[in-house]
């Protein structure tokens, strides 16, 4: 299964039926499933979860799907994501060590279209968004 393949399918299909909602996050959850994280500006409920079920029908055939609210530990996943966090809590995960490190926790200080900045206790951490694996907002 590529998940980068359903998430565009899943995205356009959602562009026509949702316009108003984002997709936050596909990611594999197990066993020929994927996890699909959305987002809408009057919030997301039980029923437009179901609904977006619905209109992922034909994907479904290919794939199974669970659709879910961000949740308080709402994924990052794009650069508009970071800055309109900025002040929060965030945890960052990249694929490859950054000085020796791949795990990184603090406050979304900065965020530009290239990169984030974290201040991570006593140092500020600069990570390019091509380096980022997974980041979600950590629960204050």
């Amino acid at each position: 299964m590529n998940t980068t393949q359903i998430h565009a399918e899943i995205e356009a299909k959602l562009a026509e039926t949702q316009p108003a909602l984002e997709v936050l996050a596909v990611e594999a959850a197990g066993s020929g499933t994927v996890r699909v994280v959305i987002d809408h500006p009057d919030g997301v409920t039980l029923d437009l979860c179901a609904a977006v079920t619905g209109d992922l029908e034909l994907i479904r055939e290919k794939v199974g799907i669970e659709v879910s609210s961000p949740g308080r530990e709402r994924p990052l996943t794009r650069p508009e994501h970071f800055q309109r966090f900025l002040g929060r809590r965030a945890k960052v995960r990249t694929g490859e060590p950054l000085d020796g490190q791949s795990n990184f926790s603090g406050e979304l200080v900065g965020a530009s279209t290239e990169e984030v900045t974290i201040s991570a206790g006593d140092a500020l951490v600069v990570i390019p968004y091509e380096a980022i694996k997974r980041s979600n907002l950590i629960e204050e």
